[in-house]
């Protein structure tokens, strides 16, 4: 497959020797204290922060983001490089932040592909030292705005039989034992969008020697198979806060899906609206 936004270990060593970056580490404070990528500056927030998609709480998403992504430098003339521990540790976190870069209309992102772990199984040098970013003006743009689904926009893919609504949370959310990672009563409800499919965000990745990764081309597209899409149907993901659905819309995306969008609020949101429709109870 050609990679055209997962980066190798080797492959982002060499990239930082040669090109302005801006390499982000997504990880928890104490974990990016303790060991680092040289030079990497923390925005942990990229995971943490849960997003709303009423107006008011896009604009604060977008006022929050193009603050914190231009504090740390990206000016548009670096490539903003994304990582987590490993691909499966994080929740799909360093995705979540190259889904939001790419809302914003950053131009240039990459993930490394299989995280801190792959580059330090790489024998890549690592730092604990703090970095002091020089401050740049976010380029933010209008160019990824619809790539990101509001609960009218969901509420309409219900309708639509020729979407795919994929759930891609965990298997307890999604027979309806569980209504989030943070706690089963985190959220009032728990169940499915009507009508969802489910692929679990975890078989979008395969083990390898430097840890999980995400799967080929065809290997994604085999498991697209299984709940009828192809690289022509249009997919609306969602998880709990979009984090996980951002690992997969990577996934679908490298491997030729099209036309792919992510209802950020997702679960975390949807469930608390009791006038939205919901399926209760164990699929089967």
């Amino acid at each position: 497959m050609t990679q055209t936004t997962l980066i190798g270990p080797a492959e982002l060593a060499e990239l930082m020797e040669t090109d302005p970056c801006v390499v982000i580490d997504t990880r928890a404070p104490e974990a990016y204290a303790a060991d680092h990528i040289p030079g990497a500056v923390n925005v942990h927030d990229i995971f943490t922060y849960l997003a709303t998609s009423s107006p008011e709480g896009v604009a604060e998403l977008k006022g929050k983001f193009e603050a914190e992504f231009g504090a740390i430098g990206l000016s548009g003339k670096e490539t903003a490089v994304i990582y987590e521990q490993s691909m499966n540790t994080g929740f799909g976190q360093s995705c979540r932040g190259y889904f939001l870069l790419q809302y914003l209309g950053y131009p240039k992102i990459k993930v490394l592909h299989g995280g801190f772990e792959a580059w330090t199984a790489a024998g890549l040098p690592v730092s604990s030292d703090p970095v002091s970013p020089t401050p740049a003006t976010f380029p933010a743009s209008e160019t990824g705005i619809g790539l990101m689904m509001d609960v009218n926009d969901m509420l309409e893919a219900v309708k639509d039989d020729g979407v795919v609504k994929l759930d891609v949370r965990d298997i307890d959310e999604w027979i309806a034992e569980s209504s989030s990672p943070y706690g089963k009563d985190f959220c009032p409800r728990k169940g499915r969008i009507p009508g969802a499919k489910w692929i679990e965000w975890y078989r979008m990745m395969k083990p390898t020697p430097s840890g999980p990764m995400i799967k080929s081309k065809s290997e994604v597209l085999a498991e697209c198979a299984t709940v009828g899409i192809t690289p022509d149907t249009p997919v609306a993901l969602y998880c709990f806060k979009g984090a996980r659905a951002s690992n997969t819309y990577l996934a679908l995306k490298e491997a030729g899906v099209k036309d792919v969008k992510i209802y950020f609020g997702s679960w975390n949101e949807w469930s608390r609206d009791p006038s939205l429709p919901i399926e209760e109870g164990a699929p089967y």
